[in-house]
């Protein structure tokens, strides 16, 4: 099935009068447990379940206008965006995109765009609301993530507050593969970012599975590794168990960018300073600090921790920007 197809099982027409304006926001999410490879790389499917708390503080805002003209106008938190990123968008928008017409597009984030903090999924997340805004579907939000998925696997997880589990799903339709939120709250979880380097990684997260899927030979254990992570984690957060969520959270990361590193060429986003922040974490827990961290596909350092640490925490990272996911 093609991704054309696909959405238009979906979306119930793209009818829209030039001029015609949707906006749309979407916080960015931190996997917990990570996806890492696609079944499917045309509708995007993964090759197993992830699980993720959004951060409602940094995000995406997204304005977009249907217009008459030859091609997308698209801007990046208020200049031209650079011609990768409008060329991915206006991949997308293809898929939505009424005869004759084009779309321009206001989006600003809050967080680096391609450094590995999740910029891609609030982008996606937060276009997909914007549509729905301007064609008027009135979509549930089962729908929004699966439409959110065909432009960035992670988005599917950026349209919900609070914990979200992406759904691997097992049809070839990818009907069944979607993200819904779990319904519980932590208020005492904090997620501390360690930017480490904010710049464009050198190879993207979709280029990087590819190639960790084509080549890795540790690579088969990963899917059914990462399911258990799941199921294990969706208890922790039952059972407000910080310790088992950090440790499975941590050892999910590490064991994601292992099978990057024995890919052939390596896949390596850990800089010098990536490694100091990780031996400075394992030594706070070493003298007694509940902290742990994940790291999705870039440099940079995601701490998580209670409230109760974070003295303890911010004595030794004291550029630390520290986020409360369940605040009121």
């Amino acid at each position: 099935m093609t991704r054309h197809e696909f959405v238009r099982q979906l979306i119930p027409g793209l009818t829209a009068a030039p001029g015609t304006c949707g906006t749309g926001s979407a916080p960015v999410n931190i996997a917990l447990a990570k996806y890492w490879g696609k079944r499917d790389s045309e509708l995007n499917l993964p090759r197993n379940s992830s699980l993720s708390v959004a951060l409602p503080s940094l995000g995406t805002r997204t304005r977009v206008i249907l217009i008459d003209g030859p091609q997308d106008r698209v801007t990046l938190n208020g200049q031209p965006a650079p011609e990768g990123f409008t060329r991915r968008l206006s991949a997308w928008l293809d898929l939505f995109r009424p005869a004759g017409a084009a779309f321009e597009v206001e989006t600003e984030n809050s967080v680096p765009t391609a450094a590995g903090l999740a910029s891609s999924a609030s982008g996606f997340a937060a276009l997909a609301r914007a549509l729905d805004d301007l064609f008027d579907w009135q979509l549930d939000a089962r729908t929004l993530s699966m439409l959110a998925r065909i432009g960035s696997g992670s988005a599917s997880r950026s349209l919900f507050d609070g914990f979200a589990v992406w759904h691997r799903g097992e049809r070839d339709d990818g009907l069944d593969s979607w993200a819904e939120p779990l319904p519980q709250r932590w208020p005492a979880l904090r997620i501390g970012l360690v930017e480490v380097d904010v710049t464009q990684k050198p190879v993207g997260s979709t280029a990087g599975m590819t190639r960790t899927v084509d080549t890795c030979p540790l690579y088969d254990a990963w899917p059914d590794f990462a399911e258990r992570c799941v199921r294990d984690l969706t208890a922790a957060i039952e059972a407000r168990d910080m310790e088992k969520l950090g440790e499975i959270a941590e050892h999910n990361a590490l064991t994601m960018h292992a099978t990057m590193i024995a890919t052939r060429p390596p896949v390596l986003y850990w800089i010098p300073e990536s490694v100091a922040a990780m031996q400075r974490v394992w030594a706070l827990r070493q003298a007694g600090t509940g902290v742990w961290f994940t790291m999705d596909a870039g440099p940079n350092l995601k701490l998580l921790f209670e409230a109760d640490a974070r003295p303890a925490v911010v004595a030794a990272f004291p550029d630390l920007r520290i986020i409360a996911p369940f605040a009121p």
